[in-house]
């Protein structure tokens, strides 16, 4: 079965996800320079000898946001010496092979690049011919081009290996935890195939909640949470292993809710695969744990039964757990307002926005949607000049991302992070000109806006989520203090980070419709 490998990063997420999709996907992304510079990434990919091969697509990028004529990508893998054959996948392009062992795609209508990179244009079958074997190797270069620029390049490496059949449990655990409390879920590999697996990687996708409650050293951890576990077990043809991992949720876990953890199979080949994808973005999958070593023993198996390997179905590689947090643990988010004075003529800053008081934080990084909103009335006597493109013009309860940052209008409505930690502050800078001088000209501040849409909806204490926004005001008067973390929050990168790259990387399909699970009850 053909499997995809890559697919537009972030895709589905909603506007939270393009919002952070800076943090949340690898910055393969060139500097701003003149000229205007292309770029492209593929992916370092091992295919199993007498396999139907995978669909793959490069990242394409710009050095600043462009839209461009002409685009084309050519891949030449005359290197692998007739092991491997490239084709167009679908629709949508004109390809062709000018010579053996090269093919150039060229879309007709303009395509817009950004500074982040993005797949799911030019996407190619490659198939191990028969004449592939294990351990063959060869570099596919793909070169993105279009009118009136300079093309751009890169290398990647193709290996040929074995084909093996990793499974994960087709059910989730489900378990139970009070907000501090410990848990254990398993972690269960299956060898599904007729082959013997050397070794194996899971990958997890954790929920800001749930952390570790003991470090291994042959799993990675990044600021307190599980990444990755390597084991280097053989896994004879239908035999299964399984662990118990120890986790514990975090004392600002929002309850009562559900919390979610997955974790993804990938052979060693591939892992190293992914792992070249993550050091060209500036991505570390974490440091080693200062404990032992997690061992993954035997087990009774009911599963169907050192080169490179591949696996021949990675869609059976996912399992995870539900996690039920009992208990009674909210959260209390303050509108953030601002005082300003000026003459007139001038332009002022308001920092505006949003704080999380706790004791929980808010995570909204498996739906994909802000905590809440910023919903902002400009002043009177004052016209926004400045405007961040997180924000659009509001009417009634429709915003407006047509228009989004566009000055002048007297409503916006602006998004924040998809995760807040208690304590934490993101605000807006909006740039106010003071047209006419009036003494405590007053505009307003206010947060989780009640509306047909997702976000927070049980603050504990809704009479703070107003607050003002005052210019010229006399004696003294506030509007809220501001002068803090900027809209897109620290932690964002690593809340949606890892499950953002593994669908970059088009790891798994499976989890495409995990991550829009959201967590919080009524």
């Amino acid at each position: 079965m053909l499997t995809h490998t890559s697919r537009r990063w972030l895709a589905g997420l909603g506007v939270a996800g393009a919002l952070v999709a800076a943090s949340a996907s690898p910055a393969i992304a060139a500097a701003k320079e003149a000229p205007l510079e292309l770029g492209v990434y593929f992916n370092d990919t091992t295919l199993a000898a007498g396999s139907e091969g995978k669909i793959d697509s490069p990242l394409l990028f710009a050095s600043e946001p462009v839209v461009v004529q002409g685009l084309t990508v050519t891949y030449d893998y005359t290197d692998l010496d007739g092991t491997l054959q490239v084709k167009r996948d679908g629709e949508g392009t004109d390809c062709e092979s000018p010579k053996a062992g090269v093919l150039v795609c060229t879309d007709p209508f303009e395509i817009g690049l950004e500074e982040w990179a993005y797949g799911g244009l030019f996407g190619v079958v490659m198939t191990p011919t028969a004449k592939a074997a294990d351990g063959d190797t060869g570099v596919l270069k793909v070169t993105v081009s279009a009118e009136g620029l300079k093309s751009a390049s890169h290398s990647a490496k193709i290996r040929i290996g074995e084909g093996v059949d990793l499974a994960a449990p087709g059910e989730e655990a489900i378990v139970s935890a009070a907000p501090g409390g410990k848990f254990s879920a398993p972690l269960t590999l299956s060898n599904a195939g007729e082959t013997a697996a050397k070794g194996a990687v899971a990958v997890f996708d954790l929920d800001y909640a749930i952390r570790p409650d003991k470090q291994y050293s042959n799993c990675t951890y990044e600021d307190g949470r599980l990444l990755t576990c390597t084991f280097s077990e053989v896994t004879a043809a239908g035999e299964t292993r399984s662990a118990a991992l120890p986790y514990v949720l975090g004392k600002d876990t929002y309850a009562p809710g559900s919390d979610y953890g997955y974790y993804n199979w990938m052979t060693v080949s591939e892992f190293e695969d992914f792992s070249a994808y993550l050091q060209a973005g500036g991505y570390s999958m974490g440091q080693p744990g200062k404990g032992s070593v997690l061992a993954l023993p035997t087990v009774p198996s009911k599963a169907a039964a050192r080169g490179f390997q591949a696996d021949t179905d990675p869609m059976n590689n996912w399992s995870g757990m539900t996690v039920k947090v009992t208990g009674k643990n909210g959260a209390d988010l303050v509108a953030i307002g601002d005082k300003l004075t000026g003459k007139a003529g001038d332009v002022v800053t308001a920092t505006v926005g949003v704080r999380n008081d706790g004791p929980a934080a808010l995570d909204f990084g498996r739906g994909g949607s802000p905590v809440t909103k910023i919903d902002i009335t400009v002043p009177a006597g004052t016209t926004a000049v400045e405007v961040p493109e997180v924000c659009a013009p509001l009417n009634g309860d429709q915003q407006d991302w047509e228009n989004a940052g566009k000055p002048g209008a007297k409503l916006y409505r602006c998004y924040p992070d998809i995760f807040i930690g208690v304590g934490e502050e993101q605000v807006v800078e909006v740039g106010l000109r003071i047209d006419k001088v009036i003494p405590n000209a007053e505009g307003t501040v206010t947060i989780n806006a009640k509306c047909e849409c997702e976000g927070f909806t049980e603050d504990l204490k809704p009479a703070n989520d107003s607050a003002k926004i005052l210019v010229n005001a006399a004696g003294g008067q506030g509007g809220g203090d501001g002068g803090a973390l900027p809209i897109t929050g620290q932690s964002t990168g690593l809340i949606a980070g890892l499950g953002a790259l593994l669908l970059a990387a088009g790891v798994g399909g499976y989890l495409v419709a995990k991550r829009r699970r959201t967590r919080f009850v009524a």
